[in-house]
């Protein structure tokens, strides 16, 4: 019962850390218009979405539909947040490249979902998952691998060029984001709040300006 306790307050905290980042980056993009932002404020509105779903498996409600959103979405927010990164990116044929292909990939990986049967079940821990087919996990795959190394790669030359520590965070929340959604998809979710939460305190490290804050508190 402990343990059903503590599984609901992790994702009810990681859901209260993940909504004002979202909303800091929709921010950003309103005042700066830089797409990055924009698209990285999209992949973190799914992540919300995604997380809210597991408060709702925390709290009993499990269903097919619900199921399948959850694994649309995790791949969603790889894929979003790799957009915004690709924006950094100064050749124009690479970016309409990856648009291409991302909306290739996501088309494909809805009607994977669509086709494909799942069901929901619930561990010893009680925690939700749903068992995948085989195609859905490649179909997600093709969508957050690629986008996972968009995203390390980009942030890895944004450093190497601006020595900014907080691109090492952001690589680092990226990749921990990306391994929830894997474990979820792999059927291991006994680790993914965790790995949420971590991964999403990196990417509070990364994108927002907490220098900016104190001075104007100060």
């Amino acid at each position: 019962m402990t343990s059903f306790i503590i599984l609901k307050l992790s994702t009810i905290i990681i859901f209260l850390l993940t909504l004002p980042l979202a909303a800091f980056l929709t921010q950003s993009f309103f005042k700066s218009k830089v797409k990055s932002y924009l698209y990285w404020s999209i992949g973190m509105w799914f992540f919300s979405l995604s997380v809210f779903i597991e408060i709702l498996f925390a709290f009993g409600a499990y269903s097919g539909f619900l199921g399948n959103s959850y694994m649309l979405f995790v791949a969603l927010i790889v894929e979003f947040l790799a957009l915004g990164s690709i924006n950094m990116v100064k050749r124009l044929l690479i970016r309409k490249t990856y648009y291409i292909f991302c909306v290739i990939s996501t088309i494909f990986l809805i009607y994977v979902i669509i086709i494909s049967p799942n069901i929901p079940i619930v561990n010893n821990a009680r925690i939700a998952f749903t068992v995948t087919s085989l195609l859905v996990s490649i179909a997600s795959s093709i969508i957050t691998f690629p986008a996972a190394a968009i995203l390390v790669i980009v942030a890895a030359l944004s450093y190497k060029r601006t020595r900014n520590v907080k691109m090492l965070s952001i690589i680092a929340g990226v990749i921990v984001v990306s391994i929830a959604g894997g474990l979820y998809i792999e059927a291991i979710p006994a680790f993914l709040y965790y790995s949420e939460f971590i991964g999403i305190v990196l990417l509070w490290l990364g994108f927002f300006n907490f220098d900016k804050v104190k001075r104007i508190v100060r």
